[in-house]
């Protein structure tokens, strides 16, 4: 595998850092069109990238207030080292949680489990940390309500040269 990019590698990567049409029932058709080749070998150069380890996945950001979850929180856990996978597991399967990772502690900040809970309000988000800290017996969390959501902003690793792809 080579660390260097052709010019065709380097515009689907330009392409794929803007993110996918939101309009479209055919995105990969459609960012295939605009980068000038085949959907197949769109797909396969994909795969290809997949399978070297030179991308892990490919996936959608959901914006949780445009689909009417207009309450979020980060949930800090304190859990004990010998509980974190299951605790961590049963955090996790909640449908209402889109991330759950694992953070080491430090003196000021015990918290080793961080979940982001999503829901219609605060108050149901609330209800839902309630029935996790139930059900996957933590009792020690710190719900940090989202105030504002921040533009979320993908990193840049190819400045694309075409004048009419740049946003």
């Amino acid at each position: 595998m080579s660390n260097q990019l052709t010019d065709l590698e380097k515009n689907v990567l330009a392409m794929l850092q803007e993110g996918f049409p939101t309009d479209s029932l055919t995105p990969y058709a459609d960012m295939a069109d605009r980068i000038g080749m085949d959907t197949a070998a769109l797909l396969a150069l994909l795969e290809q990238w997949v399978s070297e380890g030179r991308i892990r996945r490919i996936g959608a950001i959901v914006n949780h207030f445009h689909v009417g979850m207009g309450s979020g929180a980060m949930v800090v856990w304190q859990v004990e080292p010998d509980r974190m996978e299951a605790v961590g597991l049963c955090l996790a399967g909640f449908a209402e949680v889109s991330h759950a990772y694992q953070r080491p502690a430090t003196p000021q900040w015990p918290y080793t489990l961080y979940t982001m809970v999503h829901g219609a309000d605060p108050v149901s988000t609330r209800d839902t940390v309630k029935r996790m800290s139930d059900a996957c017996q933590v009792a020690d969390y710190q719900l940090l309500l989202t105030e504002k959501e921040l533009k979320k902003v993908p990193p840049t690793y190819i400045i694309p040269d075409d004048p009419m792809r740049q946003g």
